[in-house]
């Protein structure tokens, strides 16, 4: 099958990578000249402007955005004066599902199709493939099928469900982004109950530190307890094998871990790029609790300094109700 990648990043070349290795035709686009360059050079269809890559594709046309939700509406700007009614667009990043419902029924209108996807998989996805849940309309979705399946961890060649082999089709207009935000709001919180578990590991030797002995400092009762002085990595490495908490997110943090045991080359600022802020105002537009994945999205805000004034006001309270001084921060 003809396909159009748009954005040619962490993910979307490799993509075009996975796709071509199975056969499939891919024309390429991106702001990048040399990011073209680099998949023609592996049998890609290079095109240096949407208008060329427009002219590439035979109708009806696919084509597949990989860039940033933020620019997604500018990408289709300039785009959809190049197609026909019966073309498809296929939106593979991380927009809210509310723009994949708006964007679907601005494009209807016009008679192109939108199909969202919520792609899983990131950097280690052209070897491992990818977990796709999918939005829109029933015959675009059914028309892509081939692309889906190559992409997917099972593959074209793989039988069974779709969802058996790592895709599905969610529901109407917006679905597939509104499965892949959840989906990342959960990730958020893995990611948040990991880290805290490996800090309490990190000061396992608490009671072989020196402690203050002062109103200020609450006394370890027993610092006996707390003499271990454990290898993190050698840790996330056996949780690695038969430990119910296996993931690909444990995956990851023992290969850092491995490579620089005290994460010296991270400052701990940890971004959050939206999912996990949907994800809760959508708990909240429900009526339902997310304990979890709030306090793992607040963590990140806090991990950014955003909770600065918030601590200065506590202790100037402190101050002001029992004369408690801070105690100097250790660096």
């Amino acid at each position: 099958m003809q396909l159009g990648m748009i954005g040619l990043g962490r993910m979307g070349a490799n993509m075009v990578r996975r796709l071509m290795r199975d056969g499939h035709e891919c024309v390429a686009f991106d702001m990048g000249r040399e990011a073209v360059d680099a998949l023609a050079k592996e049998g890609a269809k290079p095109a240096y402007t949407l208008e060329e890559l427009a002219k590439t594709l035979r109708a009806p046309r696919a084509v597949w955005l990989m860039v940033p939700a933020k620019v997604v509406d500018i990408v289709l700007e300039q785009l959809l004066p190049l197609l026909k009614s019966g073309d498809i667009v296929i939106d593979g990043g991380n927009s809210h599902y509310h723009d994949a419902v708006r964007r679907s029924k601005a494009l209807s209108a016009k008679g192109i199709h939108l199909v969202d996807v919520g792609t899983s998989g990131g950097v280690l996805g052209l070897e491992r493939g990818y977990c796709l849940m999918i939005g829109g309309e029933k015959a675009a979705v059914q028309s892509l099928d081939p692309i889906f399946a190559t992409l997917s961890p099972g593959g074209s060649k793989a039988s069974g469900s779709p969802q058996g082999r790592g895709y599905l089709h969610c529901g109407q207009s917006g679905a597939g982004h509104f499965v892949k935000m959840v989906h990342n709001g959960i990730e958020y919180g893995l990611m948040a109950a990991y880290a805290e578990g490996f800090n309490i590991l990190k000061h396992a030797n608490a009671g072989l530190e020196a402690r203050n002995m002062d109103a200020e400092t609450a006394p370890l009762s027993d610092p006996h307890l707390y003499e271990y002085q454990l290898d993190l990595a050698s840790i996330s490495e056996v949780w690695r094998h038969g430990s119910i908490i296996t993931s690909q997110l444990l995956d990851l943090a023992a290969a850092a871990l491995v490579k620089d045991p005290a994460l010296e080359h991270f400052a701990g600022r940890v971004s959050d790029s939206g999912e996990g802020r949907w994800t809760v105002q959508a708990a909240i537009d429900e009526g339902v609790p997310a304990y979890v994945l709030s306090a793992a999205l607040y963590s990140r805000f806090e991990s950014r300094d955003r909770a600065e004034f918030a601590d200065k006001v506590l202790s100037a309270m402190r101050l002001g109700f029992g004369g408690h001084v801070e105690v100097p921060h250790k660096s």
